[in-house]
């Protein structure tokens, strides 16, 4: 299968960018797409940018942030929510990349991983959006347009992940995130997906039974 032919089709139909691909396309600052990607779980993008742009508005460097009270970080950050949470996370990260690092983002994924709160996803989008790295971050967008696409039978992001990179040749990788967010976000919808519109409607299978299955599994709980 000529997995790029997919990818080209929404790079041509998808409009702007995501947030992360917004900070690689500014400076490509490893430190701030770290700390972006920490404060933009379970938020919305411009929840996250207007976070991020006021954080970096104050504080540029991790020892600045590892040097602020919590209780600042904690304003800046607020937008993001579960901002206390993500304000303790962020300085203490922060002060590990000060510290052990000497000021700079690692680049490899175990280094990455191993910092608090940072697991696959974050550690993914690093290498990806920071250091141009081969590597799929798996969200919940990546996650479910892989399964309608029919390319991934899983509901486990890791899983997702592994899938994909079996099938996909390594030269894709990179791009994986950055156009299935955007086009998540655009047409391929979690309810009500815009498939009468979509540029894939003849390539795509339009596989919903994971989806279904998880809807089953969570009604029998209820």
């Amino acid at each position: 299968m000529d997995y790029s032919k997919f990818f080209d089709i929404i790079e041509e139909t998808i409009e702007g960018d995501a947030h992360l691909d917004e900070l690689a396309q500014e400076d490509q600052d490893p430190f701030k797409i770290l700390i972006s990607t920490i404060l933009s779980a379970r938020t919305k993008d411009n929840n996250t940018r207007e976070a991020t742009i006021k954080l970096f508005s104050n504080y540029h460097t991790p020892k600045e942030i590892a040097n602020a009270k919590v209780e600042d970080l904690e304003k800046l950050v607020y937008k993001a929510g579960f901002y206390k949470v993500k304000a303790s996370r962020i300085k203490e990260v922060s002060k590990i990349i000060d510290q052990k690092y000497k000021g700079k983002v690692p680049d490899d994924f175990k280094s990455l991983e191993s910092l608090p709160g940072v697991g696959a996803k974050t550690a993914n989008c690093v290498l990806v959006y920071a250091f141009k790295k081969p590597a799929i971050p798996v969200d919940v967008h990546v996650n479910r347009i892989s399964n309608r696409l029919g390319w991934a039978k899983t509901t486990k992001p890791e899983e997702t992940e592994e899938e994909l990179k079996k099938k996909l040749p390594q030269n894709q990788w990179i791009r994986v995130n950055r156009l299935f967010v955007r086009f998540g976000q655009e047409i391929c919808l979690p309810i009500n997906p815009k498939c009468e519109i979509c540029p894939l409607g003849n390539l795509c299978p339009k596989d919903f039974s994971i989806e279904e299955m998880i809807k089953i599994k969570r009604s029998k709980k209820t």
